[in-house]
């Protein structure tokens, strides 16, 4: 896990998809339907767990804008209304620099 219990600079790419970070000095960026995919608010794990996709997602899934909820984490909202879940820094970190995502 990181030193720094949150990103040093955080910023939406709408041209590349991506959800840009840099923790520790280290660069990365979350592609938007990745972090959608990757949501862990109730209705989309109950989704999961019945065996389906947490919600269809549209090709053209797009992060609309960012909540900093302080030392929490990020509140995401993407362009298909969708932003009930929060994705706490150490669960943004993980998916940024511990597993490879799309």
């Amino acid at each position: 896990m990181s030193c720094e219990p949150w990103p040093s600079a955080l910023a939406i790419n709408h041209a590349s998809r991506t959800l840009e970070l840099v923790w520790d000095g280290a660069p990365a960026a979350l592609a938007h339907a990745a972090l959608r995919a990757s949501c862990r608010c109730a209705h989309c794990e109950s989704a999961r767990r019945a065996g389906g996709p947490a919600l269809p997602m549209a090709p053209d899934l797009a992060l609309a804008r960012i909540e900093v909820l302080g030392a929490s984490g990020l509140q995401l909202f993407f362009s298909d209304g969708h932003h009930r879940g929060i994705y706490p820094w150490p669960y943004l970190y993980q998916l940024a620099y511990e597993r490879p995502m799309s």
